[in-house]
């Protein structure tokens, strides 16, 4: 709920312009970033303490800089679901 309302009230720029859709999609080679005025608030300066954390191989980051570039589309299984899915099943359904 966070990262989408953070989304929604413009902090985020994508390809050097701010995005305020959280459903916009991003694709490959484009550059995700925080917004310059937005890396001093406390939630982002919070975020970065956590900057350890694992950064999936489709993305490049710069923590420092608040930039991240997406190098190309994941693979369905480094995709972390929080259920087991069988695509197969849905496009069983959804062909009928």
């Amino acid at each position: 709920f966070a990262a989408r309302q953070f989304v929604n009230h413009g902090h985020i720029k994508v390809n050097g312009r701010r995005v305020n859709i959280a459903s916009y999609q991003v694709k490959v080679g484009d550059v995700v970033e925080i917004k310059e005025a937005s890396r001093q608030l406390v939630i982002v300066l919070e975020a970065q303490g956590l900057a350890e954390r694992d950064v999936p191989d489709f993305y490049d980051v710069d923590h420092s800089k608040g930039v991240a570039k997406m190098t190309r589309i994941p693979l369905p299984s480094e995709v972390p679901y929080p259920v087991q899915m069988e695509p197969n099943l849905v496009i069983e359904f959804y062909s009928r």
